[in-house]
């Protein structure tokens, strides 16, 4: 049963939260400060876990009533986000979207560490077991790589549309890998330990077979943006998964929305990366350019990228005394 003394201490956050929804329905959200964006969004949150708790008592659906009206309301802004304009775009990549792979950090390293588990398997049943090789990779290209012939030479006859396809496929597999999570995060962990054998046993083939510096001199320069896209799909996925499997407070449905609009925008940073890596796959990687070209090539974005991640938003987060940036109030 819900007490006075529950509703007397939440009710200070409540009357906030309607306060700054009066400002931003009078003015809008760019009304607002950094500090009151934030807050807005952890209010907004609270109030969602609140509705949640109050209905279950059924002698306060006044409360209830009150509440519904005070959460659809905010939703509506907390959701809503800035027109797309070079501006915003600009912002969300520069600061808003480093600032939420670090705070989901933790879901792309899981995602990571499945992959890699799927390349350890793929190399030892490689080195054990040459029958599956050849079923994973077919008799053409298991015969291209006992003759020391790179699969990847067929890019160079078709470089424009190779690139326009490598782009389009990169994209959906990472589509794919994140939108699966909504199946308990069964089909993202599928998807990210299977790409992950699939990499231990062409890289072992290859290693095997005397072409290691040929495969990873291929791999490395679009490699090093395309990697990181599927790890950071996988953590997307994952994150959608967790709304749907642990709600904690919320109810079910609105965890669900909670997760998918952050997984959405961690997923959403991964385009432009896979822009790029799909041009440097059809233009740069499959030449006979110097190797160490295409190594420096990868050197200098993996550098940039773990700057951008790392330390893109920072300044603007440490000027703000919030302790959590949520990510609806970075649109």
């Amino acid at each position: 049963m819900i007490s006075n003394h529950w509703i007397e201490l939440r009710k200070e956050s409540w009357n906030r939260l309607e306060t700054l929804v009066q400002q931003v329905e009078t003015s809008s959200l760019k009304a607002l400060s950094s500090a009151d964006l934030r807050e807005f969004g952890l209010l907004y949150r609270q109030a969602a876990a609140d509705l949640s708790t109050v209905r279950t008592d059924e002698g306060s659906r006044t409360l209830e009533a009150y509440l519904n009206r005070l959460v659809s309301r905010a939703h509506n802004y907390v959701y809503s986000g800035d027109r797309l304009n070079l501006k915003s775009v600009w912002h969300f990549l520069s600061k808003g979207y480093p600032r939420i792979f670090r705070r989901l950090l933790s879901y792309t390293t899981v995602a990571l560490a499945i992959f890699l588990g799927g390349a350890l398997l793929g190399t030892l049943l490689t080195v054990t077991r040459p029958q599956f090789m050849n079923a994973m990779l077919g008799p053409q290209m298991v015969d291209k790589i006992e003759h020391h012939e790179m699969w990847t030479d067929s890019i160079l006859t078709a470089k424009p549309q190779a690139s326009s396809l490598i782009m389009t496929n990169n994209i959906a597999v990472c589509f794919y890998t994140f939108a699966s999570g909504i199946l308990a995060g069964l089909g993202t962990i599928y998807f990210m330990f299977t790409n992950g054998i699939n990499m231990g046993v062409v890289t072992t083939a290859c290693t095997q077979h005397h072409m290691a510096l040929s495969i990873w001199s291929f791999v490395a320069a679009h490699g090093a943006l395309e990697l990181p896209s599927i790890f950071i799909a996988g953590g997307a996925g994952l994150r959608l998964a967790s709304g749907l499997l642990f709600p904690g407070m919320l109810r079910r449905r609105d965890a669900l929305a909670l997760a998918g609009g952050e997984s959405i925008r961690l997923l959403s940073g991964t385009i432009p990366m896979l822009i790029i890596a799909g041009l440097l796959e059809a233009f740069l990687s499959p030449t006979h350019a110097p190797i160490t070209l295409k190594f420096s090539v990868s050197a200098v974005l993996l550098t940039g990228l773990c700057f951008w991640l790392s330390e893109g938003g920072r300044e603007e987060s440490a000027s703000t005394t919030s302790v959590t940036d949520p990510a609806p109030a970075e649109s």
